[in-house]
């Protein structure tokens, strides 16, 4: 998608309303989200040691940003997410199974592949992390933590729409989650690509749960990259949802059952990835040091966008815009902040 500003759009807040009810959106969230899922806010790091191997490596390609502290020669990496970095926290906060952290995260990810409506180089999202039982380490476990997740932004949507009537004019979140696996999905459209199926899926299941990232399908290709290190493959997934605005598929979360010794040790070796296991991170994961979890990130500018009904991501965030892109936005009256 390049960046377009959909025939007849008007932002349905205005720019100073917009600025309230997103940060009333972000604390109703908070609450909603955090109860569902028994989880307490901590402090989250901007950066982390970059020989750790606790940042996140994404697909692998991107190149995190990096910098040298003054006079004490530590090499730092701006995160990229805080998909390792969570667990470690639940190891050193001594959480019981059931319990959880979130924070909020914010990254630079100086190689994003296009900026267009929906993608930004300045990421912001909840980050959360809970322990779980080896028993917990099923399908079953992970919808439904999934439903109490769409249950909580569903609650938090009701609320919006009754302090903000405009919003009433958007479409409801629809509680009901379509699962669906990535295989399904290429079994299905074979000829299409993997966003391309989800258009065509979540058009018609406006609430989408696309289950297994990550591993090659029956083509050889995976339906999308996932670092090998974090989620299970089979055990993982995202939140899908159908934006009316855009009129398409909209990631609003990448969540999983996170990976165990055995399933790390396959997974490496199958990346290609086998000169991680020397990194301390991955050194205590293959020795079983650190607790079973599930966890994942959530968008806020995303949620921000589908809650009150915004074209571009850059209406709810501030970010830095190539040429193009200030221009389509300008000439259509959008303001980037």
């Amino acid at each position: 998608m390049k960046t377009y500003i959909p025939e007849g759009y008007k932002s349905t807040l205005s720019v100073y309303d917009t600025q309230k009810a997103i940060g009333l959106m972000k604390r109703l969230f908070e609450d909603n989200f955090a109860g569902a899922l028994n989880l307490m806010r901590v402090s989250a790091p901007l950066f982390v040691d970059g020989g750790s191997g606790i940042n996140d490596n994404l697909n692998g390609y991107e190149r995190p940003v990096d910098f040298e502290i003054a006079h004490s020669g530590i090499h730092c990496q701006v995160v990229q997410s805080l998909a390792k970095w969570k667990r470690l926290a639940l190891k050193r906060y001594e959480l019981y199974p059931g319990k959880g952290i979130y924070a909020d995260m914010n990254a630079i990810r100086r190689d994003e592949d296009e900026l267009d409506n929906l993608h930004s180089v300045y990421v912001d999202q909840w980050d959360w992390e809970k322990v779980i039982l080896p028993e917990n380490r099923n399908l079953d476990y992970l919808k439904s933590t999934v439903m109490d997740i769409v249950s909580a932004l569903c609650d938090t949507q009701a609320t919006m729409r009754a302090l903000y009537p405009v919003l009433t004019a958007l479409p409801e979140i629809d509680r009901r989650v379509s699962f669906v696996t990535s295989q399904e999905l290429e079994d299905m459209w074979p000829e299409l690509t993997p966003k391309q199926r989800e258009n065509a899926y979540v058009k018609d299941h406006p609430t989408t749960f696309v289950i297994g990232i990550g591993a090659p399908l029956k083509s050889g290709k995976p339906h999308d990259g996932r670092s090998p290190d974090y989620d299970d493959w089979s055990l993982n997934g995202d939140i899908i949802v159908w934006n009316d605005v855009l009129g398409c598929a909209f990631e609003l979360s990448s969540m999983g059952i996170r990976v165990n010794p055995e399933s790390l040790d396959k997974q490496l070796t199958a990346a290609g990835c086998d000169d991680r296991r020397e990194l301390y991170y991955h050194k205590l994961l293959l020795n079983g040091e650190l607790p079973l979890s599930i966890g994942g990130g959530i968008g806020q500018s995303r949620m921000s966008m589908l809650m009150l009904g915004k074209a571009h991501i850059g209406e709810v965030q501030c970010s830095t815009w190539d040429a193009e892109t200030v221009k389509t936005c300008e000439q259509a009256g959008v303001m980037l902040l």
